[in-house]
Formats: C-alpha cells, sequence, structure tokens
C-alpha cells in the first residue's frame, strides 16, 4: 500500500473482476448478456465487483479493459467452442457456437495470465482456458465408453437439472484437496463436453468417477488460476465447496488489488 493511501481509503473498495458476455438473439435483435446466477457470488461471496465486456466487436480492446481489473472470471454458457480453435471438425452442428466470445475469451485468457491477473473459469471457461494454451476437448463425452451421463435433463425442473449428479475427487496432497476439506464431494454435471489432451502447463486438480477432469489449475503461476467443469454459481450461498472456491479467488483478486495500488507511482 502507497504511503498516501489510507486504510480507511482501501477496505472500503472492491476488486473488479472481468467478465465477458455472450451473443443471444431475442425477437429479431441481436444481444450481449450474462446470467444473474454467475454474477450473485462474484459479488455476495468473493466480495467483487463485475466489469462486463462484450465480445460482438472483437478482441482489439482486450488490453485496455484487463489494465481496469484485478481478475478474470469466465462463465458457462449454452454455447461449445468452436473445434477450429483446437484443429477438429465439428462434431456437434446441432450445438449452437458464439465465435465472437471465443475470439475475445481466447485473447483475454493469454494476456491475462501473462499480466499475472487471478483466473477463475466455469464449465465453458474452464474448456477455454484449456483451449488458449492448446489443448483440446472431448466433443461428445456421452459417446464414450463407460461415462457417466453428465448432461443435463432439459425436460426436469431447473432445480433438478443444476442438483448434485456425480462425485468429484480432489487429488490427494494439493491446495485444492485442502481448501476442499474432504476426500470427495457432490457436484451438479450440466455439459457435453470436456477436456481431452490438456493445455500446455495445466495439471489436473479433480475428476469424476470415470475420469473426466472436473478441476485443473496452472501451477507454474504464481496467481489464482483455476478452472471447474462443475457450476458452483448455482446457489452458492448454500454450498460450502462453492463458497470456498470464490472466497479463495476473491482474495487472491484483493491481494492483486493490492500489489496494483502499491504500483501506482506516487
Amino acid at each position: 500500500m502507497s504511503n498516501n493511501t489510507s486504510p480507511t481509503h482501501t477496505s472500503s473498495k472492491k476488486p473488479v473482476v472481468l467478465m465477458s458476455m455472450g451473443a443471444q438473439q431475442r425477437a429479431g435483435h441481436d444481444y450481449q448478456v450474462m446470467t444473474h446466477k454467475y454474477m450473485r457470488p462474484l459479488v455476495e461471496q468473493a466480495q467483487c465487483l463485475p466489469l462486463l465486456i462484450p465480445t460482438c466487436f472483437g478482441s482489439d480492446d482486450v488490453m485496455q479493459y484487463l489494465s481496469l481489473v484485478d481478475g478474470v472470471y469466465l462463465t458457462g454458457a449454452g454455447s461449445n467452442i468452436d473445434p477450429r480453435h483446437y484443429a477438429q471438425d465439428n462434431k456437434t452442428p446441432e450445438k449452437g457456437q458464439d465465435r465472437g466470445r471465443d475470439d475475445v475469451d481466447l485473447a483475454l485468457i493469454k494476456a491475462a495470465l501473462q499480466m499475472g491477473l487471478p483466473f477463475f473459469g466455469v464449465c465453458r471457461g474452464m474448456q477455454e482456458l484449456n483451449v488458449a494454451l492448446g489443448g483440446n476437448l472431448h466433443q461428445q463425452l456421452y459417446r464414450l465408453g463407460d461415462m457417466l451421463e453428465h448432461r443435463e435433463d432439459e425436460h426436469t425442473p431447473i432445480e433438478v437439472q443444476y442438483g448434485a449428479s456425480h462425485l468429484v475427487r480432489p487429488v490427494p496432497h494439493t491446495w485444492f484437496a485442502e481448501l476442499m476439506q474432504d476426500p470427495e464431494f457432490s457436484v451438479n454435471s450440466l455439459h457435453g463436453q470436456g477436456l481431452d489432451q490438456l493445455g500446455r502447463g495445466i495439471e489436473v486438480l479433480a475428476t469424476a468417477p470415470d475420469g473426466v477432469i472436473e478441476a485443473v489449475h496452472l501451477p507454474s503461476h504464481p496467481q489464482f488460476c483455476t478452472g471447474v467443469q462443475w457450476h458452483p454459481e448455482w446457489q452458492a450461498d448454500r454450498n460450502p465447496y462453492s463458497i470456498r472456491l470464490y472466497q479463495a479467488f476473491g482474495e487472491a483478486c484483493r491481494l492483486q488489488m493490492q500489489k496494483r495500488v502499491t504500483d501506482i507511482p506516487n
């Protein structure tokens, strides 16, 4: 903290976290959207302020957005990453894509990591991290043998879709296992795709009983840099594992904010 910044002033400030929006069309109009459920735990558990970046104008302004924030939080979405980004043909043409978000988020991730910004990716956000670092995806987990059904049943109530679906087992003796405090715990599951070959520097933090990768990190990076495949944002205030995740991310962003304040010239 610089000498000309009072403790009272800094304690009242919250870290700013960048979130990318997604494309959606309604009644013939193009929208940029972000779901309330993703922002809520960022505000309430992580104690951070969301800053939304539209993804419909390209990636030219990514660095300016990143200069304003203390962390990056990339969420799930109804779209899949365009597999051209990992040199595969599209095996799920019936599923929506959002190429604007792909282009912005992949550029954003690479720049944010170089800048040392904390990163938290949920579902699509974790998959984007893997693709940005040269990894690829199983496009159809449900066609692989001996796999659990990781997709939600869209014909059931939303509470059932986002309810606990399978166990996750943290890798023993990792910071993640220590944070979660249990050798296994239940999570929801709403995805048809998953990580296959890991990107540069990515290591597994947790798996499902069928071996599907459920959490990853970048141990070579000193900042918080973590992705999870499930949806911890769903009713996060009622879930101790979600609370721990968002609080850990929030603390990392606070440390980044303090560093940014310290680095400002007097």
